[in-house]
């Protein structure tokens, strides 16, 4: 008998780890639906979507780059604006174009290496990924809250109280995607409109205050020939303080990463999505127009019209330069009004990068096998990151500058990763020029990262903490799910069909030997044969079939299982395949006991090497000490002992 309070655990269990949340209009979508053409929307619309991310680091970009470089933060940011146009935006084209299902670039590194450097590389990109999204979470929250500490009509009941009040902004967060996050793109429409519109404003108003007092531009330019002597020294003293402005390279990642929300054409297919590819890149391309133009105008107005001090932690424009001037030129009204915009596209930015999390650890994670089931699930994944984000608000304070740092060298590490992925793509298909012009691309962001990391090593060491605990938590669910069946399916050939129903029209239960395949030869079964019939008391009458297993990537976690036949001298052989011999042994008697009346057997010879050695070729290499495992896997996925395959071993 249940009582209602078991009921309402159940339910809640149910509720907290479905992880099949039908999201309509949400920030990602399942690329069998997207493929489909459905819920797909104009690239306009998502590049909204992208932008809330992009877009809403005008919020502190200007502040940052007035600390960073002074008079020279227009000139600083120009660089900031070529690199994006020429470096960035030709590069993630160039993703879209080879990554256009939503895994980004990290699909592209993935496939030009094999086997555990793959996995590794991936899982250590992952740490930057994690740290360039927590901290965008984190650091948007934080900047959202200095508006509202700031703005006058709030000031006084909230100063001093930024950490509670960006904690209560992460806590909002967690709820509505709890609750389940729809019609994201259309909010982001809206908030994106108005940001834009509202900030083109205030940068446009900041203009006409520039030109109507010409000793304004006067005293920016003496400034600069003050500090530096030559165009020269100006130049290369920009060049310097670029790194520090690498925050304006976000939402690159973002953008490829959300494609497969992208209205394509009705002819498009899953290997050759040509329209959603050309939207894709219209995205990019006019998302970097958009936010270069910004960036130059706000970092131009903000330099130009705001004092020197105001800039400093604890000033009136530190992490809200554009904000400033709005209270300052159009009054508190329109402050406000600028400073409710601000806060929502802010607090979007943050749930794009929640989104992104979501989408990236359960793509990867799970099919490596390296993270619980239940890491399939969002809601989970939702209280695990807000409670990360909540830890590094409390550790930084909730202080915008003082995650900067950290931020860039996620960032920076993704776009270094994709710089090297286009790279040596155009050099493994022959494309010198191309593959010499990303090479350059690459060197430019190999020297923003290591500077960046110089600089503020504490990004690098947030870096660190994400990949160890990826790395552990890793290790520690291969390990405990190494016995699990890992099979999608078994997929038999006509041969192997027709030697199994043989075998299970034959004299029952049918019985298999297991072989590792050497010389292939009759000779070799023969001799096979005997040793297992006396080692395992099989008497001569008692028909078997040879059963083998070559592995193909151990360090894949899944795998679809084809079987093939082939009859040598009297001997019928079945030959499969996967990434481990006793889970494909096992996934292959389990396809057999389907077909039969009453559960196969399973032959073996004992493992001569030691149970340390043989533990580590199983987790690493597929293979291992075969008969326990292989009766380990079929244990857990066959729990009535009556219906599961029988193992025996001799020697």
């Amino acid at each position: 008998m249940t009582t209602p309070t078991t009921d309402q655990g159940r339910a809640f269990r149910g509720w907290f780890l479905h992880s099949d949340q039908p999201e309509p209009s949400g920030f990602y979508e399942d690329e069998s639906v997207a493929s489909e053409q459905a819920h797909v929307k104009p690239w306009w619309k998502v590049m909204c979507l992208t932008g809330v991310d992009y877009f809403s680091t005008l919020g502190y970009q200007p502040g940052i780059a007035a600390l960073a470089a002074g008079a020279l933060a227009p000139i600083a940011t120009l660089v900031l604006v070529l690199v994006t146009l020429f470096g960035a935006l030709p590069m993630y084209r160039r993703v879209a174009a080879e990554s256009p299902h939503g895994d980004g670039s990290l699909s592209m590194l993935e496939r030009l290496l094999s086997y555990w450097p793959s996995k590794l590389l991936v899982l250590a990109l992952i740490g930057f990924v994690a740290t360039g999204f927590v901290i965008t979470i984190t650091l948007s929250a934080a900047d959202a809250s200095a508006h509202l500490v700031e703005n006058p009509f709030l000031h006084d009941a909230i100063a001093g109280k930024e950490v509670l009040v960006t904690l209560g902004l992460l806590a909002l967060l967690a709820a509505v995607f709890l609750k389940g996050f729809t019609e994201a793109i259309g909010i982001a429409v809206v908030l994106v409109a108005a940001y834009l519109g509202l900030s083109a404003v205030v940068i446009v108003d900041g203009f006409r205050q520039a030109f109507a007092e010409p000793s304004v531009f006067g005293d920016w330019t003496s400034a600069i020939s003050e500090a530096h002597a030559s165009p020269l020294a100006v130049i290369g003293a920009s060049l310097l303080v670029f790194p520090a402005l690498a925050l304006g390279l976000s939402g690159f990642e973002t953008g490829v990463v959300v494609m497969p929300l992208v209205k394509g054409d009705p002819g498009d297919t899953r290997r050759a999505p040509l329209g959603r590819i050309r939207n894709a890149r219209k995205l990019l391309t006019a998302a970097a127009l958009i936010m270069s133009v910004l960036l130059l105008g706000s970092s131009l107005v903000t330099t130009l019209l705001i004092p020197t001090e105001a800039f400093e932690p604890g000033g009136e424009a530190n992490g809200r330069a554009l904000a400033f001037l709005a209270h300052e030129s159009f009054g508190d009204g329109f402050g406000t009004l600028y400073d409710a915009a601000t806060i929502g596209i802010l607090w979007f930015a943050g749930a794009s990068a929640m989104a992104g999390l979501l989408n990236i650890v359960p793509r990867f994670l799970p099919r490596y096998g390296m993270v619980p089931d239940w890491a399939r699930a969002t809601r989970p994944l939702v209280l695990v990151f807000t409670v990360i984000a909540a830890v590094v608000t409390i550790l930084f304070k909730a202080d915008v500058d003082a995650q900067a740092g950290a931020y860039a060298t996620g960032v920076l590490a993704l776009m270094t990763s994709a710089a090297v992925a286009v790279t040596l793509t155009e050099w493994r298909r022959g494309h010198r020029r191309a593959g010499a012009f990303f090479g350059v691309v690459t060197a430019v962001f190999v020297y923003t990262i290591t500077v960046t990391v110089v600089d503020r090593p504490e990004g690098l060491l947030i870096a660190m903490v994400f990949i160890a605990m990826i790395l552990v938590i890793s290790v520690v669910s291969r390990i405990s799910r190494s016995t699990e069946l890992r099979v999608a399916r078994v997929e038999l050939d006509p041969a192997a069909t027709a030697v199994l129903e043989a075998a299970v029209g034959g004299q029952q239960p049918v019985r298999f030997i297991a072989n590792k395949l050497d010389a292939g030869d009759d000779e070799e079964y023969a001799a096979k044969s005997l040793d297992v019939r006396l080692d395992n008391h099989l008497r001569s009458d008692q028909d078997a079939v040879f059963l083998e297993v070559s592995i193909t990537d151990a360090s894949e976690f899944t795998s679809v299982v084809p079987v093939t036949a082939v009859r040598v001298g009297g001997h019928d052989v079945l030959r499969a395949t996967g990434t481990s011999v006793p889970n494909v042994l096992a996934a292959v008697l389990l396809a057999v006991r389907d077909r039969a009346p009453e559960p196969p057997h399973v032959y073996f010879e004992w493992s001569e090497r030691g149970p340390g050695e043989n533990a580590l070729r199983f987790l690493f290499a597929g293979g291992g000490d075969i008969p326990p495992l292989t009766r380990e896997v079929l244990r857990r996925a066959e729990p009535d002992a009556d219906r599961r395959p029988m193992v025996h071993a001799g020697g």
